[in-house]
């Protein structure tokens, strides 16, 4: 196993340098980057008249930058090439490209463009509350759907399994956005009741509180997130574990089992979970890699909470280039890491599994 756990992390460098090669080329090439957003809020409404009237006496540097940069026009061209330099843009994008991998193999994200602060501390500040979210949604996603699962098929074809599996399904048509907007309005003083907080994942006055204050201030706060975030994997995981149980409950093992005169539970849970495990292990990293690149993201914006999605976002609409590659360089990073810790978990559930030799 150690070899094997060796060979994966090796492929995880060009792995994660080839998923930022491709972002990196995409974005730098589309249209509408920070120059363009600046160039935008200088000349306000008129970028697109301007842009039609070039004057016939405009020089020869200026008509390049207005073609490089549409909107530009009647704009000094030294402050244009000063804004190049500034964002770095003066260098070819080769340069820029490999600058960039050599500061991210040393793990130097940058500084924002806008905010004036190292992206390294930006991430560092908001992924405490990406991470919070996603463990506690995933800790009660599987706390809920497994036990529930798992009384769903040993009550297959029953009332409990038939109105329990309209219910999953109706959380499972639902969004998790959606879902957080009817939160909202039931419970955060939209429409009806004011139990929680609308946004933040602290108070005000959190320094000021206990440490007992403290602890149920921050699950007040999480309350209606990470509930939003809960329903949609709740939903699969508790199908998930139902199929798994009953299509081990048909093996010929558990019918030996029986016949030796086991009772029900030793069979059930001495028998069957392990085996039955097996594929809820195996989709632990992505169920957790999918509540941090989606799910999270969404609730994080709606909830306006302040971690890597809703940074990922912001620099996205502001076209913040090092805060959008540094926080794809972490989830990334993340997702590959998570996606090895399942495979290790698979062995410790099932000792019979040897990726080494499957690999050799």
């Amino acid at each position: 196993m150690f070899y094997y756990i060796c060979k994966r992390l090796m492929l995880i460098v060009p792995t994660l340098f080839g998923i930022i090669t491709v972002n990196f080329f995409i974005v730098q090439l589309a249209p509408g980057g920070p120059i363009d957003q600046i160039i935008a809020q200088m000349t306000g409404e008129a970028v697109g008249a301007s842009s039609r009237i070039a004057g016939a006496a405009v020089d020869t540097a200026a008509t390049e930058i207005t073609s490089q940069y549409p909107g530009a026009d009647g704009l000094d061209p030294a402050m244009i090439t000063a804004l190049e330099k500034q964002f770095g843009f003066d260098r070819p994008l080769h340069e820029r490209y490999l600058q960039m991998l050599w500061d991210y193999l040393r793990f130097d994200l940058g500084e924002s463009f806008y905010q004036d602060r190292r992206v390294v501390d930006l991430v560092i500040e908001r992924f405490p509350v990406s991470i919070s979210l996603g463990l506690w949604s995933m800790l009660l996603t599987y706390l809920i759907a497994i036990p529930l699962g798992v009384a769903k098929a040993v009550r297959d074809g029953s009332r409990f399994d038939v109105w329990t599996s309209a219910a999953i399904f109706v959380g499972y048509a639902m969004p998790g956005f959606l879902f957080a907007i009817l939160l909202i309005v039931l419970f955060a003083g939209g429409t009806y009741l004011d139990l929680f907080p609308l946004k933040g994942i602290v108070s005000e006055n959190f320094a000021e509180l206990s440490m007992a204050g403290k602890i149920a201030d921050y699950f007040w706060h999480m309350t209606l997130p990470v509930a939003a975030l809960t329903v949609g994997g709740f939903a699969t995981l508790t199908m998930l574990t139902k199929n798994s149980f009953l299509e081990e409950l048909s093996k010929q093992f558990v019918l030996t089992a029986r016949a030796k005169g086991l009772d029900e539970r030793r069979v059930l849970y001495g028998h069957v979970f392990r085996n039955a495990m097996l594929i809820i292990v195996a989709g632990f990293p992505a169920a957790l890699i999918g509540v941090l690149f989606t799910g999270a993201l969404l609730i994080e914006v709606i909830f306006s909470l302040d971690g890597l999605g809703l940074l990922g976002f912001e620099a996205a609409l502001t076209r913040d280039y090092p805060i959008m590659f540094g926080t794809l360089y972490v989830f990334t990073l993340v997702g590959l890491l998570l996606h090895l810790v399942g495979d290790v978990a698979y062995t410790l559930v099932d000792p019979r599994i040897d990726f080494e030799t499957r690999g050799a």
